[in-house]
């Protein structure tokens, strides 16, 4: 797999984030780390600047994106839908498509993977990129991961991810993509865990929203998960409040897709965690939030598959954002502030002179 196209999770560290986005970079640190992640690669960053060029395509997209007006909703839908269509309808060159094939053969005779957006500009303490570009799960095929992968390309020209960028004043053209390619869950029980509490900020509490099957109607809201509060010092449960979990999103290996279904009554009202996997998961988050320096935003999900013991597996870990905005905000009117006080008091005493 010597391919500047293909890295594998086990060679990703967080220097090659220019080259695999944030969470591919997050994905290989973890896994550089003994966290237990399901296996996989990225498609770099090269491959997707090589498509750019191939064939002419990035002087369409330049040519698109000079018709925008980023305050025109309608004009953006427009300019977004007519990029997607040029990305997904153009060839990839033969070199990528051969070098994706090839990995995804190395995982496994007709492996059923995901296939995840990893933008260079997602994923920071300062930016709420996450989310912007499409994931497609229960992908089987090569034909279909190589398909998927110029999916996710295209789906950093949604009307949505346009609109970020331009009000975030990121260039339209110059945030490159990764893509992850890896290994399907079946989730038993997924979610996702903030090492603060979202509503007040307060560091010493984790917060977990968990829901049956996988993750995704937890993150989209569909499904009112069960939430869980443990306090971090201690590792104590000592809140929990259990929702109605009426749906949940599994794999069906013969349609070779992730379906819903409807949870039966008992299920739907019932704690999709115990108490010692509350521990479990808080205990994962906790310790990604020390390895990487500040609060996490985690994704999980406890493998069907696997043990117990050894199935609670990490999807994702990045900087939350919203806390580390308004912090990030504050930060100048106390420095000026406090550089105002320090003014008067030099004009005060000039020569530092005790008083």
């Amino acid at each position: 797999m010597d391919t500047p196209y293909i890295l594998p999770f086990d060679q990703i560290s967080s220097a090659d984030h220019d080259r695999v986005g944030g969470k591919c970079a997050s994905l290989g640190e973890m896994t550089q780390h003994g966290v237990a992640v399901p296996p996989g690669f990225a498609v770099t960053t090269d491959a997707y600047a090589e498509m750019l060029e191939f064939q002419g395509l990035k002087r369409e997209i330049e040519a698109l994106l000079k018709t925008l007006d980023p305050d025109d909703v309608v004009n953006t839908e427009r300019v977004a839908r007519n990029i997607e269509l040029r990305v997904r309808s153009h060839p990839m060159p033969e070199p990528i498509a051969t070098a994706i094939k090839t990995a995804y053969a190395a995982m496994g005779d007709n492996m059923a993977v995901a296939v995840r957006s990893s933008a260079t500009a997602e994923d920071l303490p300062d930016a709420s990129f996450a989310g912007q570009q499409d994931t497609y799960l229960w992908v089987v095929g090569a034909d279909q991961v190589v398909e998927k992968v110029r999916d996710c390309w295209a789906s950093l020209f949604t009307a949505r991810a346009i609109a970020y960028r331009a009000k975030a004043n990121l260039g339209q053209i110059d945030v490159l993509m990764s893509v992850a390619v890896q290994k399907m869950v079946n989730a038993r029980v997924a979610g996702v865990t903030m090492t603060l509490n979202p509503t007040t900020g307060d560091r010493t509490k984790i917060v977990i929203d968990a829901s049956w099957g996988l993750g995704e109607l937890v993150v989209s809201g569909v499904v009112t998960p069960d939430n869980y509060t443990v306090e971090k010092v201690l590792m104590a449960v000592i809140d929990r409040k259990i929702g109605d979990k009426h749906l949940e999103l599994v794999g069906d290996a013969t349609a070779g897709a992730t379906i819903e279904r409807e949870v039966d009554a008992e299920r739907r009202k019932s704690p999709c965690l115990t108490d010692a996997e509350v521990i479990a998961v808080a205990t994962l988050a906790k310790r990604l939030e020390k390895q990487n320096g500040c609060p996490q935003d985690v994704e999980w999900a406890i493998d069907a598959d696997l043990p117990d013991g050894e199935n609670l597996l990490a999807l994702q870990s990045r900087p939350e954002t919203v806390w580390a905005q308004k912090k990030a905000q504050a930060k100048p009117k106390a420095s000026y502030s406090m550089g105002m006080a320090g003014i008067v008091g030099t004009l005060n005493n000039p020569l530092g002179a005790k008083k």
